[in-house]
């Protein structure tokens, strides 16, 4: 039995598993990691690695999964949305970047079929590693993530013209253009095939299987949807990739579609890693070292150059200067296809055996620099917009248009673009509640402003952002970002413009819970355990348990998990809570409790009965504090009462009207 691929296995595992769990605590991007496996145990250092072609095929699966949950996380609709973007956006890049650099080349004397080829080389970035870090940051449906996305999506599309390209450069006659028109006519066929089963067959073959309750049965089905739409992409002359991506885009209009995605992230972050390692293991480190001044210099050249053409596309995408930054650090990097194309060019001598070496030391450099370039991306802009910036920069090609703001006080300031924030708004809007929302996205504020919003479009991080919203003097504000430092800052800015807004904030981990307190938070939210939370009172209603008796219980379970992160620090200004940590104030109608209407405070007894304190009254648009014993309460009257959560769970049980 052939044991050196499984011997292959181990030790890529074993050299990735040490190198990561030092990389993630001195918080270092794992696909570093991989990268520095596959470097250290490839033929250029230890070549310990006996099968490096098995390794290769891992490699393939990996990308295929990788594209396969990318069109899961896409859509059809969403691909067509963005078509723009692809074509346009996608060819103005390509064609701008390889312009640039064969303009570069041919000062170092190459020919020109040489210095085009290298442009084409250069213009390819990683959709491996990009999406692959988007999809980490939950950035895929962002609006610079949206460019990303279709950049990249027209790269893998222009992949095989650009390889059929690669014998006419060489100086061999063939007949391109045919090959172009039968590779035109099969793509519209998968095209045309993509469509129909997004939105016909799919969803009822995959509802057909889920119906059967067979987990194998259903994740065998996905697997062959991925595998077979990338091979029959691929013998009608297209990447394996770009075949997985659109079997992904077969299933995402399915209701099944996130349950594939969660089956295969396993399988997915597994074989990814071998496609890292395998890229590590093509640096040449003795060339490496017998040129390091060339090659950083050529790296630094070749980021310059596509961050200048990618951002230069997205300003004429639309996007602000964050936008322009972010987008072409984000495309900085050479890509995987680059290699095979690379290899075609070796073979038809249109690259000499040292340039090609020099490709492949620069590719990886500048993708080993890929992580840290897109997460400086908007710390790097924020700087930079400290400085002179021209306007149409700032604002971009086609700005939202200003909406004026009245002067608000004691409203609500929803502060995030995603769907929690979204529905809060629709919910505020509904109860007729003055809010305003900062939305970070161009194309969510104009789609929501289109819809009569009070939408202010910029990042919250700028304090002209938050005064536009009149954040100073707002009385809540609701931050739904996800992302834990920047939830630091943004609290941080809205803390030292208000000191007295009641801030809540929505965080992904329990473990972030302190920080933010710390920052100035009066009630944070951790998503993870609040649905867990929500989970658990459900199986309670299902067993039929006391609503009153749920509702003690859950305060229980909060106060037991993070109640601690409530207290503050003993210098701060006093609060009931910080004195009294596990009581809370409530606004019930009075018209809702049949006990109240027509009664005088006395006559309750709810001091007696509940343990409850009564400590305003709200009529019409007066207010009663600390109603007296003989205040009797009308229908509609809005009462502030005080007292423990459980007490009060009590008091709505029981009093219901």
């Amino acid at each position: 039995m052939e044991l050196s691929i499984l011997k292959d296995v181990v030790i890529i595992f074993a050299f990735a598993t040490v190198v990561n769990y030092l990389f993630t605590k001195i918080r270092i991007p794992t696909i570093i990691g991989y990268l520095l496996t596959g470097i250290v145990a490839g033929p250029s250092l230890l070549g310990i690695i006996e099968s490096p072609h098995e390794v290769e095929f891992m490699a393939e699966i990996g990308i295929i999964i990788l594209m396969f949950t990318i069109g899961l996380e896409f859509s059809l609709n969403h691909l067509i949305k963005i078509r723009n973007i692809v074509f346009f956006g996608g060819f103005l890049q390509l064609i701008l970047t390889a312009g640039v650099t064969m303009l570069c080349a041919r000062m170092y004397d190459m020919s020109w079929a040489s210095a085009l080829f290298l442009g084409f080389l250069t213009a390819l970035s990683s959709s491996a590693l990009v999406l692959k870090i988007l999809q980490e940051r939950g950035e895929l449906t962002s609006n610079y993530g949206r460019t990303v996305v279709g950049i990249l999506i027209f790269q893998d599309i222009i992949f095989v013209p650009l390889i059929l390209l690669a014998p006419m450069l060489g100086g061999q006659t063939t007949h391109v253009g045919h090959e172009l028109l039968v590779l035109g006519v099969k793509t519209l066929g998968i095209i045309a095939l993509v469509y129909v089963g997004n939105r016909w067959i799919m969803p009822r073959v995959l509802h057909l299987i889920a119906l059967t309750k067979n987990q194998e049965l259903f994740l065998m089905s996905i697997l062959l949807v991925c595998l077979a739409v990338a091979m029959l992409t691929f013998n009608m002359g297209m990447s394996l990739a770009f075949g997985a991506f659109l079997g992904g885009l077969m299933i995402s209009r399915s209701e099944y579609s996130q349950d594939a995605f969660s089956h295969l992230i396993p399988f997915k972050d597994t074989f990814t890693s071998f496609f890292f390692v395998s890229v590590g293991m093509l640096l040449d480190l003795s060339f490496v070292t017998g040129n390091i001044g060339l090659v950083l210099f050529t790296v630094l050249l070749v980021v310059v150059i596509k961050t200048i053409v990618a951002g230069g596309t997205a300003f004429f995408l639309g996007h602000t200067f964050r936008g322009i930054i972010v987008v072409g650090l984000a495309l900085a990097q050479i890509g995987e296809f680059s290699f095979i194309l690379a290899k075609a060019g070796q073979k038809y001598q249109i690259l000499s055996d040292y340039y090609y070496q020099l490709f492949l030391a620069v590719t990886i450099v500048s993708m080993a620099a890929s992580p840290f370039l897109i997460a400086i991306g908007k710390p790097l802009a924020n700087l930079l917009l400290k400085l002179p910036v021209p306007n149409v920069l700032i604002k971009g090609l086609f700005p939202l248009q200003e909406i004026e703001v009245p002067a608000m006080q004691n409203h609500i300031v929803m502060i995030g673009k995603d769907s929690r924030s979204l529905n809060l708004s629709r919910m505020a809007c509904q109860m007729k509640l003055p809010y305003v929302s900062i939305v970070f996205d161009p194309a969510a504020a104009r789609a929501r402003q289109l819809k009569g919003e009070t939408v202010v479009y910029g990042d919250a991080m700028n304090e002209p952002i938050l005064r536009k919203a009149y954040t100073e003097t707002a009385e809540i504000v609701v931050i739904s970002i996800g992302d834990s430092i920047t939830a630091l800052g943004v609290i941080e800015k809205v803390r030292s413009l208000n000191s007295h807004a009641y801030i809540m904030v929505r965080s992904k981990h329990v473990s972030d819970i302190e920080d933010l307190y710390e920052m100035g938070a009066d009630q944070v939210i951790p998503e993870e355990f609040e649905t867990a939370i929500e989970l658990f009172e459900r199986v309670l209603k299902k067993l039929l348990i006391p609503k009153g008796e749920i509702e003690a219980a859950i305060s229980h379970i909060r106060d037991d998990n993070y109640g601690i992160f409530r207290e503050k620090e003993e210098n701060s200004t006093f609060t009931l809570s910080d004195e009294i940590p596990d009581v809370e104030i409530v606004a019930l109608r009075a018209g809702d409790h049949r006990m109240f209407p027509g009664h005088s405070l006395k006559e309750i007894h709810l001091r007696k009965e509940f343990g409850l304190t009564v400590v305003a009254a709200k009529r019409g648009e007066e207010i009663f504090e600390n109603p007296g014993s003989g205040f009797v309460f009308e229908f509609d009257d809005v009462l502030y009462i005080l007292g423990k959560p459980e007490k009060i769970a009590r008091l709505t049980q029981n009093g219901k009207g």
